[in-house]
């Protein structure tokens, strides 16, 4: 997948574990799970904003585009 998910390096560096976070931003530890691991296909912007806003933070920092890794989704 072209979009790499760099929260828990965010995480770290904001020294707070998944479930503060989970609690802060208002989503279950189970699908902040599924975005800290890359599995997610697709995010709100509510929530991008949320966890912006917890983590003092750009969305830039936490989503990355990797040119190259680019998957025929068949769309």
């Amino acid at each position: 997948m072209p979009i790499q998910v760099n929260l828990d390096v965010m995480m770290a560096r904001r020294k707070i574990r998944l479930n503060d976070l989970a609690d802060v931003v208002g989503i279950s530890i189970q699908n902040l799970s599924i975005l800290k691991t890359g599995k997610a296909r697709a995010i709100r912007f509510s929530t991008l904003a949320a966890i912006c806003r917890a983590l003092d933070c750009q969305p830039a920092d936490i989503l990355e585009y990797l040119p190259g890794d680019e998957v025929d989704d068949g769309t």
